[in-house]
C-alpha cells in the first residue's frame, strides 16, 4: 500500500498521496487545463505508471494508472491509510482546481469539508492551513496514545498531542527524518439507550 524511495529536487521528503486514473494522458491534460502542473513523469513504475502534479497553491499529488497493482485496497484496519486530507488557505482554488480537475465535489460539515467522487463517497477531507497547500497522509492504528509514544521512542516527535474530533482520535507525528504525518484510531463511546413509558391509562 506505499513505497519507498529517493527525494528528488520535484518531490521533497515526506509522505504522497496518489489517486487512481484509468487513463494517466487524459488527466495530466485535465490538470493542465484547470491550473495545475506535471512535476515528473510520466514514467513507467513497478504494477503500472505514475506521475506527479502540483494544484494552483502547490500542494502536490501523486497519480497512478494501474496495470497489475491497482494500489491500496485494505482500509479500517491498524497499519492501513485512514483519511488522506487537503491542508490549504485557499479552499475555494482548491474547490475550483479539483472539482475541475477530478471531478470531485467538495462538502462542508462543522468548519471541515469532504472531497466527494463522482459516486458520491467521501475519499478525502479539507481543513483551513497557512503557506499554500499541502496533503497529509493518516494512518489507521489500534490506540492512539500508544502510537504517539512509540513514535517518540523511535526517535521521531510528536507535533500535535493526542485529541478527538467527532468518532476518532488524531495525533500529528513527525518521524525521524522530518516527514509529518497523522495517526487516526476510533473512538468508542458507550451508548445508553432509556425507555420511557410515560403515564398508561389505567385498566377499566
Amino acid at each position: 500500500m506505499a513505497g519507498l524511495t529517493r527525494s528528488t529536487p520535484e518531490r521533497s521528503d515526506g509522505w504522497l498521496t496518489h489517486i487512481s486514473t484509468p487513463d494517466l494522458e487524459e488527466t495530466l491534460e485535465q490538470v493542465a487545463l484547470s491550473g495545475g502542473y506535471c512535476l515528473s513523469g510520466p514514467s513507467e513504475a513497478h504494477g503500472g505508471r505514475r506521475a506527479i502534479v502540483a494544484d494552483l497553491a502547490g500542494g502536490t499529488i501523486g497519480l497512478w494508472e494501474p496495470a497489475d497493482f491497482a494500489g491500496a485496497q485494505a482500509r479500517d484496519e491498524p497499519g492501513t491509510m485512514s483519511w488522506p486530507e487537503l491542508i490549504t488557505d485557499d479552499p475555494s482554488s482548491a474547490a475550483r482546481f479539483y472539482g475541475s480537475a477530478f471531478g470531485w465535489l467538495l462538502r462542508h460539515e462543522f468548519g471541515t469539508g469532504e472531497w466527494l467522487n463522482h459516486g458520491h463517497d467521501a475519499i478525502a477531507g479539507l481543513a483551513a492551513g497557512f503557506r499554500g497547500a499541502w496533503w497529509r497522509a493518516a494512518f489507521q492504528v489500534a490506540d492512539i496514545e500508544e502510537a504517539a509514544d512509540l513514535c517518540e521512542r523511535l526517535g521521531g516527535a510528536i507535533i500535535s498531542e493526542p485529541a478527538e474530533a467527532g468518532l476518532s482520535a488524531f495525533a500529528e507525528l513527525r518521524d525521524p527524518w522530518g516527514a509529518r504525518f497523522t495517526v487516526a484510531a476510533p473512538v468508542l463511546h458507550p451508548v445508553e439507550l432509556t425507555v420511557s413509558l410515560g403515564t398508561l391509562p389505567a385498566w377499566e
